[in-house]
């Protein structure tokens, strides 16, 4: 029973925050960057701060969809990001630019992090069905279970390598920001602000992925129950 009201509060606290997440945006994206930047600049210029000149910044469809690409180096905003001139546009062009400052400078838990990439790929687009034929399955064929939790395990793996990546690449943002004066005072904490309940989103969903392999593992341990 405990472990349905984790995976239940793991749920309501998912909810929360990302609803936090798209408020917290919508509040700093109406307050103007006193710099005046837009997101492409913002990120141009810290790539350039940071002598990268191989990456590129591009808009891309969707709300919050904002990410870099390491396979071919591309810093991907949303339009709201690409085009705003707020403190939110600026933090999150700032903090996708930490990504690609890692990977310039061969961040160890990002290199980890992309080298599990393919098989998190893989195993995503199949444990799905596998842990649901394992629970079918169990009584016939338990070891078909045990593979969905390692094909699941791998993924919960991967969930908690991104957690210091996206907190390394918002400092690396948010330090970038004070140092050039681009965000100062009320502006930087807001920025920190924003960016803390975006990292809020990974933490979440590693632990729900936590609480999702425990829960299928004790399916497992307890089928002769």
């Amino acid at each position: 029973m405990g472990i349905y009201i984790i995976m239940i509060l793991m749920m309501a606290a998912s909810w929360f925050v990302s609803y936090r997440l798209k408020s917290k945006f919508k509040q700093y994206s109406e307050v103007p960057l006193d710099a005046g930047l837009s997101g492409k600049e913002v990120a141009e210029k810290m790539l350039r701060d940071n002598q990268i000149y191989d990456v590129k910044v591009v808009s891309v469809e969707g709300f919050l969809t904002d990410h870099y690409n390491p396979q071919n180096k591309t810093v991907n905003l949303s339009p709201e990001v690409y085009n705003g001139r707020s403190v939110a546009s600026a933090a999150i062009a700032a903090h996708e630019c930490g990504h690609a400052v890692q990977h310039a400078n061969a961040y160890s838990w990002l290199t980890m992090r992309s080298q599990l990439v393919p098989i998190v790929q893989v195993s995503s687009n199949v444990v799905q069905w596998v842990l649901l034929g394992g629970v079918l399955l169990l009584n016939v064929f338990p070891g078909l279970l045990f593979i969905g939790i390692v094909l699941f395990a791998i993924t919960t793996l991967f969930s908690f390598i991104t957690l210091p990546v996206e907190y390394d690449a918002s400092n690396r943002a948010l330090a970038w920001m004070e140092s050039t004066n681009l965000s100062y005072g009320q502006e930087h904490e807001k920025a920190k602000d924003a960016l803390s309940w975006a990292a809020l989103t990974y933490v979440v969903a590693a632990i729900g992925s936590l609480a999702t392999l425990l829960y299928y593992l004790s399916i497992y341990l307890g089928r002769r129950d």
